[in-house]
């Protein structure tokens, strides 16, 4: 038999006891539900919009570096480069040669040898570089101190403009001091023709002529002014010579065994005495005078031909 509860209560206090039920229910769920929330902000949870980043940079332990500054360059005054003195050629700078003698041995048809005119101007070969071979009748090589000489000419009325297109002759004597096609009548050595070019050139490969009795040591030479001018062995426009340099000339011959009276024959006359270029000025025997340089097999050398044209 169950036990009788007696309530002595009125609806109207059950429905009081009934309303506080209900309250103390709400306040328990309140309550449960604010502390879930706070175990969830404490693990690091939160809304959308508030969603922390986490960074990946690793850190290095010690002091943080502080950056070296940076050099700045320092600009340096450029030196200002010294002027170089620049040679200039004036109208002073050439006159015009001397005409003197083509002398005994020309070859070039003015005179005679051994009954004949000799003429080697038109012979098929004289216009060439090298005058060292024989080019007629034999191919025998002129021997001695090797000489490459080139020669410039220039118009002395022009500023000393080169002369371009013109022909220059040159020829002299072997060294024992004789003359081809004549003194040696079966060569025709140490003779040639060539044509200047555009800075008024030519160029010779020969040899140093020896110094025959009563001479000073030369070279003969003869200026056309076109090749077939030249060929024909007519109208030159200047015939000179070129006198060899004295102290280079006493070098040379002291070797008697290439020059066997060279030696002898320079001690017995001089440019003052001798009988082509002992009237000519101080000038003009500088501009005649080639300039020599020592090279590897031999010498070369330059020298200005004037020309008042």
């Amino acid at each position: 038999m169950h036990d009788q509860v007696d309530h002595g209560h009125s609806l109207a206090e059950d429905l009081k006891i009934m309303e506080a039920m209900v309250a103390r229910r709400r306040a328990l769920k309140w309550f449960a539900g604010a502390g879930t929330a706070a175990l969830v902000a404490g693990c690091g949870g939160g809304s959308g919009s508030s969603t922390e980043t986490t960074s990946s940079v690793s850190v290095v332990s010690g002091s943080t570096p502080t950056p070296t500054p940076t050099a700045t360059a320092t600009t340096t005054a450029t030196p200002t480069p010294t002027p170089t003195a620049t040679a200039t050629t004036s109208s002073s700078g050439c006159i015009a040669d001397p005409t003197e003698t083509a002398g005994p041995y020309p070859a070039d048809g003015t005179n005679t040898a051994s009954g004949s005119t000799s003429n080697a101007l038109a012979i098929s070969g004289i216009v060439r570089s090298d005058i060292r071979p024989s080019f007629i009748s034999t191919t025998t090589v002129a021997t001695g101190v090797q000489v490459v000489i080139t020669l410039t000419l220039v118009n002395v009325n022009a500023s000393c403009a080169p002369l371009a297109g013109y022909a220059v002759y040159l020829w002299h004597c072997d060294r024992n001091g004789y003359y081809s096609l004549y003194s040696v009548a079966a060569e025709s050595y140490l003779r040639g023709v060539q044509v200047t070019d555009a800075n008024g050139q030519v160029t010779f490969t020969t040899i140093f002529p020896a110094c025959y009795s009563g001479r000073w040591p030369h070279m003969h030479f003869e200026v056309f002014s076109t090749l077939g001018n030249a060929t024909g062995g007519r109208y030159s426009i200047l015939t000179s010579q070129l006198a060899m340099p004295a102290a280079l000339s006493a070098t040379i011959f002291a070797d008697t065994t290439t020059y066997p009276s060279s030696r002898t024959n320079l001690a017995q006359v001089s440019l003052s005495n001798d009988n082509v270029f002992g009237d000519n000025s101080a000038a003009q025997l500088a501009q005649q005078t080639p300039t020599f340089v020592a090279a590897a097999t031999g010498y070369t050398a330059t020298a200005l031909i004037g020309i008042a044209r």
